[in-house]
């Protein structure tokens, strides 16, 4: 082995504590840089194929005359479709009158597959299966009875449980979407034996395209192949509906036609005899008109419509993505902070090595060793320890954190996780690693190297001592005694060592502060909305603009305050070239009335806003995404075709959602029709989840409602969204708490190399080994009160930068911080203070005085 390649290894182990706090630096960045970043996509990936495994169907079609052999083959017309007919309806029943979402089991069927969680599949006409949240939420268990209400119209109304599964109709396990019955929320699915279900026909058309599950499902290039075929699809069964209405009508109007064709008769008759009766002719008017009423009876009944979903419709599915993107968002700040503070240490730390072995280097120089030998010396150890941290750091990242944060992942059925290797991270990860290390290594042996072999065998000479400003303020100055002298003289002597120090703490502190900001405001976004923005607890779709029997209804509860009506409308804004859809139209039908259920704050000044004879107020986000200001001229087109425009008065706070307020007056100007009543704010105290939905069955039975939502159930999702993310902010934390211990470890033990000639003069004055240790750890606890104050302002404004970047179309997410987080962050910088003086003060109680001091002459 070369004296040189000796020398390496050498000096590998003689400063192994060097190398390793090198590698686990690099490996902190590298798994938390790697690792977070692939956990977006890991879970992107397992929903794909999760849904692909278990054939998720990629189309969904209602129809309200239902499905037959033939809707099937002209869904197959379409290239590459795949359709099964299913019957389906929404029913009540169980503990509650539940609203539930009923599936008629079929074994063969190969689209939409159930995926057992304990139990078995129906074997025969009295078993069923429940959707698994109806066992970690609604309690019930296998082998238990679930009854249903007569309204079902099922062949028995009591079934035995005897399975829990999921469904990847069901991807989500917080929300199951809504119903026209019970209280209007769906609560879980079953599936009882088709045969059991009193259907003449299928009511759903599941579609599947084999070519396009091998895209992501979240992607655009997905969506839009989806929509292409929802036209092709949408276009065979425009003819196939008048058909098939054709069909109905005619079987339904049998007796109806003869009724007709006697009528017919004996009109001819009446006229062929030539009678005029008044008698006979007023009746023969009112048989027909009874006829032609019975007509249009069947006729509508018979009318076959559809509705049409996709994927993104199914409750819950695009929640999942939403949260995907989130993780993803936040991967591309986070980490690459957290790594570039992981690289700034490591160039020092490589930077003091080399310096350190300036007299070696002198004497290889001396020797007669080329540059380049003696440089590759430094450049392999920098090499193998940048190259040790990535391998490491990028393969238990990447198979670690999506992994973890998957198998922690609850809101979601069971996934198939899928974690593919992220190639180009990892190349990312090794260039930036070997930048930090080689690079650094290469920039100061090529400085030393520049100097004559006999400079180099000698200590490089200490700084010179200057006044500081703080020796100027006498009266300051005077009051300090001698040690807190030399702190301060020694913190402005070494500034390069000051910034590092105090950056490294800042750094830690603002990534653990991150870790909880993120959590924080997520939180926040749907707490501040419903609290401080919307002052209503529920809201109450009525069937007409009637709200009398509602009224009746809510007043009847005990937990009722009081009510104001609107004409709630849903449709899109547009101005400047861009547009926004699915905002929600308020317009109350007193708007004095409104403030008590919803606050409009200006954000220009954060005064109270009111609604005027013209023009609208707008939130805050579409304002944003519409680039309008107060002053400004709006398109807004309604889902009933109302069309109008109108100026912006006014730009109110708002979290969740997009919605637009004005008042009567300036709702008849812009649309040139009158606001009609369809809706009511109801404000309510505090109830829990059996009283609201009792309130709502009582509103759906006999309130002539559509259905109640609570903004409690809304602001449960908005939590849940936060929740989802707990998993990565932990690791966050985690990380970033380790990586400040070996920042700060490491900057102090470069510290204590730098000094040890100075510390070890002090000692020989007579200094006690607790003074000697407070003479370094009084500069830590003056660089770590700064770094941490430092790093709450870092810390604030990194997390404001990643909440605009996770930010979702609807939803604000505002800077919020609670105590803890900041408790914490401090707590730890403290702790890893404390352990970090214990630490030095032990090394230092045993310093080799005389052989720190002997001169290298």
């Amino acid at each position: 082995m070369k004296p040189l390649t000796k020398n390496l290894w050498r000096g590998i182990r003689g400063s192994m504590g060097r190398f390793i706090a090198i590698i686990l630096i690099i490996m902190l960045g590298v798994l938390t840089y790697v690792g977070v970043k692939a956990t977006g996509p890991a879970l992107k990936d397992s929903v794909n194929q999760t849904v692909t495994n278990l054939h998720l169907s990629d189309v969904q079609i209602m129809s309200t005359t239902g499905f037959t052999k033939q809707d099937v083959k002209t869904a197959e017309k379409v290239a590459g479709a795949k359709a099964e007919a299913v019957k389906f309806k929404y029913v009540t029943g169980g503990k509650d009158s539940y609203a539930i979402a009923l599936y008629g089991y079929q074994h063969n069927l190969t689209e939409n597959k159930l995926s057992l969680r304990s139990g078995h599949l129906p074997k025969n006409n009295h078993q069923i299966v429940l959707d698994y949240r109806a066992h970690s939420k609604y309690s019930y268990k296998l082998g238990q009875k679930i009854k249903f209400d007569k309204s079902a119209e099922l062949k028995h109304r009591t079934y035995t449980v005897v399975g829990f599964v999921d469904s990847p109709s069901y991807v989500d396990n917080t929300e199951r979407g809504s119903a026209n019955v019970g209280d209007g929320s769906v609560k879980f699915f079953a599936e009882v034996p088709a045969s059991q279900m009193n259907l003449s026909a299928a009511t759903l058309l599941n579609v599947r395209f084999s070519k396009l599950q091998s895209r992501d499902t979240y992607s655009h290039s997905y969506k839009e192949a989806v929509s292409a075929k929802v036209k092709s699809l949408k276009k065979v069964f425009k003819t196939r509906g008048a058909e098939r209405s054709k069909t109905l009508y005619n079987k339904n109007a049998g007796e109806l036609t003869a009724s007709q064709d006697k009528l017919t008769a004996a009109k001819n008759q009446l006229m062929a005899m030539g009678m005029t009766s008044k008698q006979a002719t007023a009746q023969l008017k009112s048989e027909q008109s009874q006829l032609d009423t019975a007509k249009a009876k069947i006729k509508k009944a018979t009318k076959t419509t559809y509705t049409w979903q996709t994927r993104s419709d199914l409750p819950g599915f695009t929640a999942l993505g939403q949260s995907a993107d989130r993780i993803a968002a936040i991967a591309n700040v986070f980490p690459v902070f957290f790594f570039l503070v992981a690289a700034l240490i490591t160039f020092t730390t490589i930077t003091r090595m080399v310096e350190e072995a300036r007299a070696q280097i002198g004497t290889f120089k001396a020797l007669g060793y080329s540059k380049m030998a003696i440089a590759r010396n430094y450049l392999s150890y920098a090499f193998i320890a940048g190259m040790i941290g990535t391998i490491i750091g990028a393969f238990v990242g990447n198979i670690s954190l999506p992994r973890l944060v998957l198998s922690l992942y609850q809101n979601c059925i069971p996934l198939i996780a899928v974690d593919k290797f992220q190639w180009s991270l990892f190349v990312i990860s090794i260039i930036i690693a070997l930048i930090t290390t080689v690079g650094a290594a290469a920039i100061v042996v090529r400085s030393e190297l520049k100097e004559k072999p006999s400079e180099l065998m000698r200590p490089r000479s200490p700084k010179s001592a200057k006044r500081i400003l703080m020796e100027r303020i006498k009266p300051l100055w005077r009051r300090m005694n001698f040690n807190q002298k030399v702190s301060y003289r020694n913190l402005f002597r070494y500034k390069s060592r000051m910034f590092m120090t105090i950056l490294g703490i800042a750094g830690g502190t603002a990534l653990i502060l991150t870790g909880f900001g993120i959590q924080n405001s997520i939180g926040a976004s749907g707490s501040r909305q419903y609290s401080e923005i919307a002052k209503y607890q529920a809201v109450v779709r009525l069937n007409g603009s009637n709200s009398s029997q509602a009224v009746k209804v809510l007043k009847q509860d005990k937990q009722y305050k009081s009510q104001t009506a609107i004409d709630a409308n849903v449709g899109n804004v547009s101005a400047h070239g861009h547009k926004v859809d699915d905002i929600n139209i308020y317009a109350p039908s007193s708007k004095n009335q409104l403030k008590n259920f919803v606050k409009l704050i200006s954000t220009d000044n954060g005064k109270n806003l009111s609604l005027k004879k013209s023009g609208v107020v707008l939130s805050e986000k579409m304002a944003s995404q519409l680039k309008v200001k107060v002053g400004d001229t709006i398109r807004v087109k309604t889902t009933d075709n109302h069309t109008g425009t109108a100026k912006v008065t006014g730009i109110t706070e708002n979290f969740v959602g997009h919605y637009m307020y004005l008042s009567q007056s300036a709702y008849q100007k812009m649309f040139g029709t009158r606001a009609k009543t369809n809706t009511l704010l109801v404000r309510l105290s505090h109830q829990n989840q059996h009283q609201r939905e009792k309130l709502a069955n009582q509103l759906m039975k006999h309130g002539d409602t559509m259905g109640t939502s609570y903004t409690v159930d809304q602001q449960q999702t908005i939590t849940t969204m936060s929740s989802s993310l707990s998993t990565v902010v932990l690791i966050f934390i985690l990380l970033s708490g380790v990586l400040s211990f070996v920042v700060l470890y490491n900057l102090t033990n470069i510290n204590v190399s730098e000094r040890i000639r100075e510390l070890s003069t002090i000692k020989v004055l007579g200094f006690y080994d607790k003074e000697v240790t407070m003479y370094i750890v009084r500069e830590n606890i003056m660089l770590t009160v700064i770094g941490i104050i430092v790093g709450y302002g870092v810390g604030n404004a990194l997390t404001a930068y990643i909440l605009r970047q996770a930010a979702t179309d609807q939803i604000i997410f505002p800077l919020t911080i609670h105590w803890v987080g900041y408790v914490v962050a401090t707590a730890l910088m403290v702790l890893f203070t404390v352990i970090v003086m214990l630490v030095t003060h032990r090394r230092l109680k045993h310093v080799d005085m005389v052989e720190a001091l002997k001169s290298n002459e």
